[in-house]
């Protein structure tokens, strides 16, 4: 409840990346040590935050509004900012902001840590839904319902699918066990859990 409020007072009530002031909610930036520190956590209202964690459902003209919030005091809005821009980037006019936006050290290693940025000629880089860098090991939750082909069954958003393996030469695709049944999901219908 706190949290909220000082979010609130630091984001004078709006969507601290496109200036929204309506359905606002706290959104966590990772990778984060201390999941419990303000600093890690932006306020975004509804159309930001189904626009991070579904890449799918993004609008580009709508993150046009990173002209002006890339600019913010507030390290993980930077961080958010950078990490949009760079999904955008083959739109063109997000890298002129690119260029001109500048981090500090500590800042774009953060930003960078979810592999946000290109990857090195033949690196296969799994990513969340988030564009956080999946790890073989990982605990991921399902972002929504998903029909196993072949199973029998809708694994159900929130589920978490625990000791993930990396499908070696497909980005897209994850492994993992559900109901017991060891499945191939794809890589942007999970999240990275912090535990």
């Amino acid at each position: 409840m706190t949290e909220i409020r000082n979010l609130l007072r630091r984001a004078k009530s709006r969507c601290e990346l496109c200036g929204n002031n309506e359905d606002l909610s706290v959104l966590e930036v990772p990778p984060s040590a201390d999941p419990d520190n303000p600093d890690h956590h932006i306020l975004v209202c509804p159309t930001c935050r189904e626009q991070i964690e579904d890449p799918e459902k993004m609008d580009p003209n709508h993150w046009r509004c990173l002209n002006d919030s890339m600019w913010s005091q507030v390290p993980a809005v930077q961080v958010m900012a950078w990490r949009m821009l760079t999904r955008l980037s083959e739109e063109g006019w997000p890298l002129e902001l690119l260029d001109i936006l500048y981090l500090d050290d500590d800042t774009l290693a953060w930003a960078k840590a979810t592999g946000e940025h290109p990857a090195e000629a033949g690196t296969v880089r799994h990513l969340d839904a988030n564009g956080v860098e999946l790890q073989a090991g990982d605990t991921v939750t399902l972002t929504k319902d998903l029909n196993v082909k072949g199973a029998g069954f809708t694994a159900k958003r929130g589920t978490a699918v625990r000791n993930i393996s990396l499908v070696p030469d497909d980005p897209d695709h994850i492994e993992g066990r559900v109901n017991d049944q060891q499945v191939v999901l794809l890589a942007k219908f999970v999240k990275k859990s912090s535990k």
